[in-house]
């Protein structure tokens, strides 16, 4: 009987574990599937900083062996962390709207990007969670956020106040590493660092559905096509 290939799938500040990766359940015919939770981001304790080291070790443990990756946004981050220290692990990267901000800092898009939320980002230790999340979406997305009106969104308000910068990242390319970079085609910033991945050597795809195309049929038909291309050790 045929081993299935282990993925591990990564998510951004928002929903996590399988809820944030509800157009790929159905790749655990193929594959075996792992949705795992970044660190402080458990249903039953408050909310934590953001650890990209311990995030490293919970994806490195969800891939026992080695398998494949696929990051959202944020988690993006951590798993690119990953691939470069331990590319013994990591079969294949795919990266969705990757929040690789430090790669990109001196380029324009990011630039604007940080020179808006960083002093945000500065004052948050002063703001109420709710607060920040709705400054937070107004600048980032130009949109107003709902004011938090259960438990879980009001941790989830919590839990965006705690992540960390993106750009502070200490972050590389990855060598040898099968890459996918997945945008929405939405948003300049993360069109710049799927431009420069696919610079290095990354293959740059777009889908529709904003910032998470992996939602959309044709999101979801890609990153199942990249799957199937580097299982068993094939390189595209």
């Amino acid at each position: 009987m045929l081993t299935l290939e282990r993925v591990v799938f990564v998510h951004g500040s928002g929903s996590f574990g399988a809820a944030a990766w509800p157009r790929q359940h159905g790749l655990s015919l193929d594959f075996d599937c792992l949705y795992v939770r970044r660190h402080g981001f458990a249903t039953d304790a408050d909310p934590l900083p953001t650890d990209h080291v311990r995030d490293q070790e919970i994806i490195a443990g969800a891939l026992a062996g080695g398998g494949h990756v696929v990051a959202h946004s944020q988690g993006a981050v951590s798993a690119m962390m990953l691939a470069v220290e331990r590319p013994d692990l990591v079969r294949s990267l795919t990266l969705v709207e990757p929040a690789c901000l430090s790669l990109t800092a001196d380029l324009p898009a990011t630039r604007a990007h940080i020179a808006l939320m960083a002093p945000l980002f500065a004052e948050r230790s002063t703001m109420a969670d709710e607060e920040f999340l709705r400054l937070f979406v107004r600048r980032a997305f130009a949109a107003d956020a709902p004011a938090p009106a259960t438990e879980d969104e009001r941790r989830a308000a919590t839990r965006l106040r705690l992540q960390s910068p993106p750009w502070e990242a200490p972050l590389s390319i990855v060598p040898g590493v099968p890459t996918l970079v997945l945008t929405g085609g939405w948003e300049p910033l993360y069109e710049e660092v799927a431009d420069y991945l696919a610079a290095t050597g990354a293959v740059h795809r777009v889908a529709p559905g904003g910032h998470r195309p992996h939602d959309s049929p044709d999101g979801a038909a890609l990153i199942r096509a990249f799957l199937g291309d580097t299982r068993f050790g094939a390189r595209i």
